[in-house]
């Protein structure tokens, strides 16, 4: 199968948690990864995502370490409504 890895950020405006991230995590943009699989056996080319990946910490830190997450995508999207929710 082919694949393919699509990067965006998502950007924070409060502090927010995770499962699987062990602390709170800064407000802020985050880098994410998500790597998507080639559908075999349909007429037109179409991706699955197959795994998410968000890269602690923020971009705005002065931190020289980093680390690579794998996350799931679902509440990721959680998180960043409710994030705009509190927002607005």
């Amino acid at each position: 199968m082919t694949g393919r890895t699509k990067r965006s950020t998502v950007h924070f405006d409060r502090p927010f948690a995770l499962r699987g991230i062990e602390e709170t995590q800064p407000a802020g943009d985050y880098d994410i990864d998500q790597d998507e699989e080639l559908i075999d056996g349909i007429s037109w080319i179409a991706y699955r995502r197959v795994a998410t990946y968000m890269h602690l910490p923020a971009r705005s830190s002065n931190l020289l370490t980093s680390q690579v997450l794998a996350i799931d995508y679902a509440e990721l999207e959680a998180a960043l409504r409710q994030d705009q929710e509190k927002a607005a």
